[in-house]
């Protein structure tokens, strides 16, 4: 296991917020990660909510703009916050310095193309090294996990969740990429990463939600609230492809749409407190 430097700590509603940085073995780069962990007593053990951030995002905008800490606080879940990518000068990023892929654009997947492949391994990092070392951190209960994000992290968040059901017991989304396979933004970052196309690569459907759910019987619950104004909703998102799936299958995935919301933070910090109120749940 890696060690690790406390890099900040803030009191916030009886807990501590706190941020780290640690060597990453799987992504061989510094990587940042933050986490909120409630008020607790001595030798309690609490379930976590993991929260993957969207592109151009990292560990940091969820915790200063979504305000979930008043309601972890409350329903005692620690919240865990990993960087969306690999970083450094040694790290190979866009060739363009783009936003939609690189540095900041992780996708969560494990890249399997040169020179992506040494550093772009974030399906695995979240998934195996991040939770070892949070276990030596705080007080968490590891058999009491669900995971969350927004927009591309939203996407991750998905693919996680379905693909490891006895891992996650609850999955929720905002705004997720929910067909990268046929979107500009996935396309572009699954050819990249993993070579291929839609048509050809299996690889692909591992890291596609509408994919995954083609396949399956039933899944952990699902939360997703789309915001009905969202400037991304017809291009890059397809969320009525994730509807018509989770129909034909009778899954256990709840797809709300939000009048007006668009994709910024303001909407993801008007429906936090639900989402969390979701997973507490099923971490109980």
């Amino acid at each position: 296991m890696s060690s690790f430097e406390k890099l900040a700590a803030s009191k916030s509603f009886g807990g501590s917020q706190n941020r780290y940085s640690h060597l990453s073995e799987i992504l061989n780069c510094e990587m940042n990660f933050s986490i909120y962990i409630p008020p607790t007593r001595k030798g309690e053990k609490l379930p976590a909510l993991y929260w993957l951030s969207g592109l151009t995002c990292n560990d940091e905008n969820f915790i200063t703009k979504a305000g979930a800490q008043k309601y972890a606080a409350k329903n005692k879940i620690i919240l865990v916050c990993p960087d969306t990518s690999p970083r450094g000068e040694s790290v190979p990023d866009d060739e363009q310095s783009a936003y939609d892929f690189g540095h900041g654009a992780g996708f969560y997947v494990n890249a399997t193309k040169f020179p992506w492949k040494t550093n772009y391994q974030m399906y695995d990092y979240v998934l195996e090294e991040l939770p070892r070392l949070i276990e030596s951190i705080c007080p968490i209960d590891s058999s009491r996990i669900s995971i969350s994000g927004h927009s591309m992290g939203g996407h991750g968040a998905l693919v996680m969740g379905l693909r490891n059901p006895s891992v996650y017991s609850s999955i929720s989304a905002f705004s997720p990429i929910c067909a990268p396979s046929q979107c500009p933004w996935g396309q572009k970052a699954l050819s990249l990463y993993l070579g291929g196309d839609p048509r050809s690569s299996g690889d692909w459907s591992r890291y596609d939600a509408s994919e995954l759910m083609k396949d399956i019987k039933t899944c952990s619950p699902v939360l997703i609230d789309q915001g009905s104004s969202d400037q991304f909703l017809s291009e890059q998102l397809n969320t009525e492809i994730l509807i018509k799936i989770c129909k034909n299958n009778n899954l256990p995935v709840n797809i709300r749409y939000q009048e007006g919301y668009d994709h910024s933070y303001f909407f993801i910090s008007s429906f936090i407190e639900e989402h969390i109120n979701f997973h507490s749940k099923f971490l109980s």
